[in-house]
């Protein structure tokens, strides 16, 4: 039975009102099925319950779950027996992954004085599970085993930015344990750049002055980082390739074919730990040589000096190397029209300690989301157009790992039936966030409009620009300015996307709420829930506004009458993205050319300071013409394409979708197929996992976005032949893009 004939004949829609208030119809659908969906989300609105939320957040959080601890086979456990009460046909896929924890850990002063660092978060009084011996103490995973003894240098926050300080006062890290903040770059790029410097060993710790007493009032009186809180991480270098590091392009099934550790390509080769701030203090003020510049100095009360020594650390790392089973939760619900079309929403359950905000406050909305959809269906017989699926991901936090291997696992089938996959992590209050492809872009921008910010009443769109608007980022304000539209993100990784956007090129989007609370908890033992309902969403507003938005992506994806992509921001976004190129080209240019006159004038001081890679006083090569011509001329094609598409998919709604079932399913394989076009099988130079070439996380950013990566970086790195190649590489999966997008628009006219 149709939901339309549903209302007609039960009263479970008698009290909403949204449908008679909406002005338009929503995109991929006809008038009457906008009604029906509106009406759908406005159910869906209703019955979000917090109770239920909380409930299970409460639980799940109760104890730690790191992969391979007790409790995460039980989280998983539970969260399966929620999808087969509520009637989801359910299956538990385990793989075994490589999960290292920590033996021995040792970081102490030998001189100028004798000390040992604590390397032990404090338990509080307040929050009732900081004090449970069985979480996994702070450390990094997939550090090297290593025992080195060293002078420390400073190096602030481990960027390129800050080794050139450095060498321009005469330190070098050669042979030496450097000391970094966390910020500014993903914690594994520090460990890397480290290594390529000549350090032996890293300790990396969260300064005061960026997450402390500084900010604003500690834990458990305020947000801000305790003074024994450290982030615990992976150090998996994630921008050449995430998953199980043993089973690298396939699923880690049990009878998979391993790598030995030492063929592993993905560790870096130093010893590497986080610690708190209390545990720096003491090194820092161990520390003397050269003032550290302004920019790098923090909030503990003592000069910041660089070093090297007279502080010198003993460093000893031990590792288990342990494979364990980790756990994915699928549920489906299949579609009545297009079954083979798949619609995936996913959200990962391990945590490094109890992990209310990463993960649980967006897996608990997920839960929320599948309960109610399953509800609706056993009360009126309602089933979506395409099949919904919902995905609980194991061991997100040492590398992606769970969907990953799923991802390499169910590749083949993955390509031909997934319409798009809809990701959440980390949740809190403030500011709605979303990124993704986008072709998603229009479609986003309308359920932006709808939802109303929990706490303000505004749009969740219209919140956004208003800090826009206040922005420091001309570009960012420039747009507020001239448009109310909600501007999607590109996205890079760190979350579960990666696998299906990046290495596949299934559309995907991540969403989520934040900016609004203080620092303090990530990656620590005080991501409890007591600090997640007191600090980050005391009331879970915005856990539950993170239903609303991502209940319409779901099921407007789900229920479409014709799916809802659009091309017109696509071309855009790409045609600005390729602008930058011709810049970017044009800038290096003159700076090369400055350089070199500088040089052979004698300002060698005044050369160095031009650009990071200009270090040495000498002549530089000329920076060669690059053929652009083939990444603008395809990018001249996109944008007419895009703008054909779009004009007949616009005749195509006005004319009410008059199209045969066989012709719906067509024209949306021919949409959701057409990410897969921007990928090629041997990916990017010195990462191939990654096949996206208009996507991807950049090689030295870590969880930051390069878009064009591969010509960027080709450009970033002075590598000519490597960008000319690129630019080639770019042009070709354009012009296929474009070659499918006009079979698409042909298909409607």
């Amino acid at each position: 039975m149709g939901l339309s004939n549903i209302i007609k004949y039960t009263a479970l829609f008698a009290a909403t009102t949204f449908a008679a208030d909406a002005a338009d119809a929503i995109r991929g659908f006809t008038p009457e099925n906008s009604d029906n969906q509106y009406q759908l989300e406005a159910e869906i609105d209703k019955r979000i319950n917090v109770q239920n939320m909380d409930d299970w957040m409460k639980f799940m959080t109760s104890r730690p779950h790191a992969t391979g601890q007790p409790f995460d086979k039980e989280v998983a456990d539970f969260i399966a027996a929620k999808y087969r009460e509520w009637g989801y046909d359910t299956e538990v896929v385990a793989y075994d992954v490589l999960m290292p924890t920590p033996k021995v850990r040792v970081v102490e002063l030998v001189e100028p004085v004798k000390w040992s660092a604590s390397l032990k978060e404090a338990s509080v009084a307040e929050d009732p599970t900081s004090n449970q011996e069985e979480r996994l103490p702070v450390y990094h995973a997939f550090s090297p085993d290593g025992d080195v003894t060293a002078e420390v240098v400073f190096v602030n926050q481990g960027l390129r930015e800050d080794y050139e300080d450095l060498e321009r006062r005469g330190v070098s890290v050669e042979g030496k344990i450097i000391l970094a903040k966390y910020g500014g770059s993903w914690r594994g790029i520090k460990p890397k750049m480290a290594e390529e410097k000549g350090a032996i060993g890293a300790l990396i710790y969260s300064d005061p002055q960026d997450d402390g007493y500084s900010q604003g009032d500690i834990y458990p009186k305020g947000a801000w980082k305790h003074p024994t809180g450290a982030q615990r991480g992976s150090i998996m270098d994630l921008p050449t390739r995430p998953g199980d590091p043993l089973t690298p392009y396939v699923g880690a099934t049990k009878d998979a074919e391993r790598l030995d550790l030492d063929d592993v390509e993905i560790f870096v080769g130093i010893p590497t730990l986080p610690i708190s701030y209390q545990d720096a203090q003491p090194i820092l003020e161990a520390l003397e040589g050269p003032v550290a510049p302004p920019r790098w100095r923090g909030g503990l009360p003592l000069t910041y000096h660089m070093g090297p020594g007279p502080a010198k650390l003993h460093l000893k790392l031990e590792f288990n190397w342990d494979v364990v089973p980790t756990y994915n939760i699928i549920a489906k619900m299949e579609g009545s029209d297009f079954p083979d079309q798949w619609v995936l929403r996913g959200n990962h359950h391990d945590a490094w300690v109890h992990g209310a905000a990463d993960p649980i406050s967006g897996l608990v909305v997920q839960m929320e989301e599948a309960r109610i959809l399953a509800e609706i269906a056993a009360e009126t017989g309602w089933k979506p157009k395409r099949t919904i699926m919902f995905a609980s991901w194991g061991s997100e936090e040492q590398g992606l790992m769970g969907s990953v291997e799923w991802v390499e696992d169910h590749a083949d089938e993955l390509r031909q039936k997934m319409v798009a996959y809809i990701n959440t992590d980390g949740n809190g209050a403030g500011f709605l966030g979303a990124g993704g492809s986008h072709t998603l872009e229009t479609f986003f921008d309308q359920i932006a409009h709808e939802v109303k910010d929990p706490i303000q009443g505004m749009s969740a769109a219209d919140r956004v620009r208003s800090r826009n608007l206040m922005s420091s980022n001309p570009v960012t304000k420039s747009r507020a300015e001239k448009s109310s539209h909600y501007y999607l993100s590109a996205l890079g990784s760190g979350s579960d996307y990666s696998g299906f956007f990046q290495h596949l090129g299934i559309t995907s989007m991540n969403i989520g709420y934040g900016g609004e609370f203080g620092g303090g908890s990530y990656h620590t033992n005080y991501d409890s829930y007591h600090y997640y309902t007191k600090f980050r969403d005391p009331g879970l507003h915005y856990t539950k506004a993170l239903g609303a938005v991502t209940g319409r992506v779901v099921t407007r994806l789900a229920n479409a009458d014709v799916l809802p992509f659009q091309f017109g921001n696509m071309s855009r976004t790409v045609s600005e993205y390729a602008d930058e190129m011709v810049s970017a080209m044009e800038k290096t240019r003159a700076d090369v050319e400055r350089h070199n006159m500088l040089v052979r004038e004698g300002h060698y001081k005044a050369a160095a300071n031009i650009r990071e890679a200009f270090q040495e006083p000498t002549l530089r090569e000329e920076v060669p013409y690059i053929n652009l011509s083939p990444m603008q001329n395809s990018v001249d094609r996109l944008k007419a394409s895009a703008k054909a598409f779009d004009v007949a998919y616009k005749a195509m709604a006005d004319g009410g979708y008059n199209l045969s079932k066989n012709d719906v399913n067509k024209l949306d394989m021919l949409m959701y197929q057409i990410e897969a076009k921007l990928t090629r099988p041997e990916g990017l130079p010195r990462r191939p996992w990654y096949r996206h070439h208009i996507y991807a996380p950049g090689y030295y950013t870590g969880y930051g976005v390069k878009t064009l990566p591969g010509v960027r970086e080709g450009i970033e790195e002075y590598k000519w032949e490597e960008t000319q190649e690129q630019m080639a590489k770019l042009a070709e999966v354009l012009n296929a893009y474009c070659d499918q997008l006009d079979q698409a628009t042909a298909l409607m006219q």
